[in-house]
């Protein structure tokens, strides 16, 4: 590339589903990519088994739920190879939770820990640079399920509502400042995350087709957008519904396993 590095993704979570798809749709763009995850292992295996450029990828090892451990690993990205072009927090968590199981009060605080201060940990190393530099993009990754509550999914909607509430708050702060701030709120991908559902999940799209068109809005630095359209359509009509529709409409509905069912 006449001597200019190629741009440079960091994306959490890469170690399967939604990250690894992401990851493989930046190396195809000509990105170099620094993944992070816990199971680095899995990271190796899939670069291994397609033959990545190992000279275009540095793995990473932390976990999200350590604010600690995702901040040094942001520090040696930019140490190693430069600041990022985008900065991807996609690492998640989903598990159902009943108040009154009070061992289930845990799993909302890691659930906070990995989908929210874990989010806000991953783009702290590189606001500042950014934001001298005058560009970038920080992407959220959010949720449908961020629009209403569901039955069973207290801690996951509230954490995805409030991805949306922080991105939302970081934008305000970086206006005018170059640097993008992208909320995406996936409705249902088919990965290890929902392959355990109980209940239907309409307009399901394969991990691929979902990076494809999260590219696209990354790349045009759009503020907030829902993949598909279709999801988007239905989240906004089901908050207009009334409480009182609403609740009776979701009796009944499968709900997401706790951690003892898993």
């Amino acid at each position: 590339m006449n001597g200019v590095a190629a741009p440079l993704v960091f994306i959490t979570g890469a170690s399967s589903g939604i990250g690894r798809a992401l990851a493989a749709r930046y190396y195809a763009a000509g990105y170099r990519l620094a993944l992070s995850a816990r199971r680095t292992a899995d990271i190796e295996a899939w670069a291994d088994a397609h033959s990545l450029d190992r000279s275009r990828l540095r793995i990473y090892r932390a976990n999200v739920a350590q604010a600690e451990s995702i901040v040094s690993a942001g520090q040696a990205c930019i140490a190693e190879l430069g600041l990022p072009d985008v900065v991807i927090a996609n690492a998640g968590v989903s598990i159902g939770m009943d108040t009154e199981q009070f061992e289930d009060l845990e799993v909302m605080a890691q659930t906070f820990a990995i989908n929210n201060l874990g989010l806000a940990a991953t783009f702290h190393p590189f606001v500042a640079a950014m934001r001298t530099r005058g560009s970038g993009r920080l992407v959220g990754i959010g949720s449908v399920a961020a629009i209403r509550g569901l039955p069973g999914h207290g801690a996951y909607c509230a954490s995805k509502a409030a991805v949306v509430s922080y991105c939302e708050s970081l934008r305000c702060e970086l206006h005018r400042s170059g640097v993008k701030v992208v909320t995406i709120c996936p409705g249902y991908v088919d990965t290890p995350l929902t392959q355990g559902n109980r209940y239907g999940m309409p307009f399901l799209l394969q991990p691929a087709e979902f990076a494809e068109r999260a590219f696209g809005v990354i790349e045009a630095g759009l503020g907030y957008r829902v993949i598909p359209w279709q999801m988007g359509v239905v989240a906004k009509l089901l908050r207009l519904v009334p409480n009182a529709i609403f609740d009776r409409a979701v009796q009944g509905r499968g709900r997401k396993k706790r951690r003892s069912e898993q």
